[in-house]
């Protein structure tokens, strides 16, 4: 078994006021990973999701294609996986 990874991702575009993190949050019901999705002050969104390779980068690639009309720009970086999540969550 691989070791679980952490992909933070952030969107930008007009990803507030779309639903991006309800649809986020829905679409993560689907795959096996932890984490969370959140405003930030910016405009921009931020999500966090870690898991095993392959399921947390299908899991960000399928938030991407459901919300691609509304993002413009991502930016992305993996590290190791914390294990501070015990599900993916809608921060506030």
């Amino acid at each position: 078994m691989t070791s679980a990874i952490q992909l933070h991702v952030t969107f930008a575009g007009q990803v507030q006021g779309v639903g991006f993190r309800y649809t986020t949050a829905n679409v993560a019901r689907g795959f096996d990973v932890t984490g969370y999705v959140r405003n930030l002050s910016d405009g921009r969104v931020e999500l966090v999701a870690e898991g095993q390779p392959d399921e947390v980068r299908a899991f960000v690639a399928a938030v991407k294609q459901e919300m691609s009309s509304f993002i413009h720009d991502t930016q992305s970086y993996e590290a190791s996986a914390t294990g501070g999540y015990d599900s993916f969550q809608i921060q506030h």
